[in-house]
């Protein structure tokens, strides 16, 4: 069985045993009838890259995690932590002058947060942190010239 959800569709196994029953009522808000109960569900976001989702149930929030078929294999083969390395530092992509940071030690940051500009080619670039940390240190200052994969900022 295969679930559309938004433009995103999922398949459902067709052996496993359900006793559900989901209708679309309009784009991303569904009817669902479980153990004869009925639920409103509404799909707020799905993050792909993230694999999760956040819907809507009977007017409360609920995030979710998706998962592949893949997924499930590399659980249970126990490799489902290889996909989630901690990121420890934040290295310089190429060369160039730094220009501005825009973190300091102590600071709490999330994955896609910029956290210094770094001048590169007569260009500005923004570098983005590659996951979630706290700002251990800061091995850079405004002025500095740096090399590709230096190490700019550690977290911890």
């Amino acid at each position: 069985m295969k679930v559309i959800l938004g433009d995103q569709s999922f398949d459902i196994d067709s052996k496993a045993e359900q006793n559900w029953d989901l209708i679309e009522t309009k784009k991303n808000h569904y009817h669902l009838v479980h153990n004869h109960q009925s639920i409103n569900v509404e799909v707020i976001n799905i993050d792909t890259e993230g694999k999760t989702i956040t819907l809507k149930v009977n007017d409360q929030i609920h995030e979710a995690s998706i998962k592949s078929k893949m997924d499930l294999l590399l659980e249970k083969l126990g490799m489902s932590n290889q996909n989630k390395k901690k990121v420890n530092a934040i290295k310089a992509p190429m060369p160039g002058l730094v220009l501005n940071v825009n973190v300091k030690v102590g600071d709490e940051i999330e994955k896609g947060d910029g956290v210094l500009v770094l001048e590169a080619m007569k260009m500005e670039n923004l570098l983005k942190s590659p996951g979630a940390g706290v700002v251990k240190s800061i091995d850079i200052k405004v002025g500095d010239a740096v090399e590709k994969n230096q190490v700019l900022i550690q977290l911890d």
